[in-house]
C-alpha cells in the first residue's frame, strides 16, 4: 500500500484494457505504406490454408479452421462455423471477431454466405448466423427429381 506522499509524487497507473480482436483494429494505408488505427466489425481476407484442429481437453472433435491473410496484411486463424463448407486455398472470405473457447489462438469467425463462402445447406434455425436465406431451396442432388406441383385445371381432371 503506497503512502500519500508516494501517490502525490507518482500517482496510480491506469490498467490498459486488452484488445481481444487486434487484427480488426488496424488498417493498412497503401499510399503511405503504414498501419493506421481504426476499428472495423469485419475484414476481408484470402484463405491461405484450410485445416482441422482438435479442441481442448474435455471436448473431442475436429474443428474446421482457415488461416486467412487479411486486407491489412495480418494473418489470423478463423473458425468456419456450421456443418460442411466450400472453402479452399485462395477463397475470399469475410471474418468477424468472436473467439472459439475450445480452440486456443482462434479469435475470429468466418462469415457464412458472404463472398466465396456458401451458406450452410438445409439450415432451418438460426439461419442469419449461417448465411441461409429463407426462400432458397437446395439444388437437387444428382439422380434426384425436383418435385413439381400438379397443374390445376388439367386435362385429366374429372
Amino acid at each position: 500500500m503506497p503512502r500519500v506522499s508516494q501517490l502525490v509524487r507518482k500517482g496510480r497507473k491506469k490498467i490498459k484494457k486488452k484488445i481481444k480482436a487486434a487484427a480488426l483494429r488496424k488498417t493498412f494505408n497503401a499510399k503511405d505504406r503504414k498501419m493506421v488505427e481504426t476499428t472495423s466489425p469485419f475484414k476481408r481476407g484470402v484463405v491461405l490454408h484450410v485445416k482441422t484442429m482438435p479442441p481442448k481437453k474435455p471436448n473431442s472433435a475436429l474443428r474446421k479452421v482457415a488461416r486467412v491473410r487479411l486486407s491489412n496484411k495480418k494473418e489470423v486463424t478463423a473458425y468456419i462455423p456450421g456443418e460442411g463448407h466450400n472453402l479452399a486455398e485462395h477463397s475470399v472470405v469475410m471474418i468477424r471477431g468472436g473467439r472459439v473457447k475450445d480452440l486456443p489462438g482462434v479469435k475470429y469467425h468466418v462469415v457464412r454466405g458472404k463472398y466465396d463462402t456458401a451458406g450452410v445447406e438445409d439450415r432451418q434455425k438460426a439461419r442469419s448466423k449461417y448465411g441461409r436465406r429463407k426462400g432458397s431451396r437446395a439444388v437437387p442432388k444428382a439422380g434426384e427429381k425436383e418435385a413439381t406441383p400438379p397443374i390445376e385445371g388439367g386435362q385429366n381432371e374429372g
